[in-house]
């Protein structure tokens, strides 16, 4: 009788062991809206992507306010003819929407050319990168889940001048992404 009362109690808890974990999840969450102006980032901080490009990075919505299921950035382009290295990004989906200038980007094998208002999706595990063709260009860009985008961008502002490509590769590798190619150019 006693293993029987064991077995029912703990099959009755199991769900409210659940359910904690679930409200320790929702808890993270932004409970309130807000609003990020305009040349403004979400926490005060522009990120420079030295040694990969020039680009500053603004967070306008940060994994912290969606327990790091979204992070949201506006990128200035200010790299023409520069852009990220081919890579993958095992964990995260990626979504950019171009609000000025024009870029080539590539996603698997497939390359599109950008202008102010198309949208680009890149799946996780799906090689890709991009290069900036105009002088100057800003586009949205979204990860999903956030991962550690956040971190890298912070790092990549802390160099003072661009490192040792071995040093890129840790980086990017650090933040969960592979380096698989060299930078996009203009064809």
């Amino acid at each position: 009788m006693k293993r029987r009362n064991f077995i029912l109690t703990t099959l009755t808890t199991l769900p409210l062991v659940g359910c904690s974990k679930m409200n320790e999840k929702v808890a993270t969450y932004q409970k309130k809206g807000f609003k990020v102006n305009t040349g403004e980032a979400r926490f005060g901080e522009h990120y420079k992507m030295k040694g990969v490009t020039l680009n500053t990075l603004d967070i306008k919505i940060s994994g912290k306010d969606t327990n790091n299921n979204l992070a949201v950035f506006e990128q200035t382009g200010l790299t023409p003819n520069g852009g990220p290295p081919l890579h993958i990004h095992p964990f995260q989906d990626e979504w950019f929407y171009v609000i000025e200038g024009e870029y080539l980007f590539q996603v698997g094998d497939d390359k599109y050319e950008m202008k102010p208002g198309d949208t680009i999706f890149l799946p996780r595990g799906v090689q890709h990168a991009f290069i900036q063709l105009s002088e100057k260009g800003k586009m949205i860009v979204s990860y999903l889940p956030s991962g550690k985008m956040e971190a890298f961008f912070k790092v990549t502002n802390e160099w003072k001048s661009p490192p040792p490509q071995e040093e890129i590769k840790k980086v990017f590798e650090d933040h969960d992404m592979k380096i698989v190619g060299k930078p996009l150019t203009r064809e």
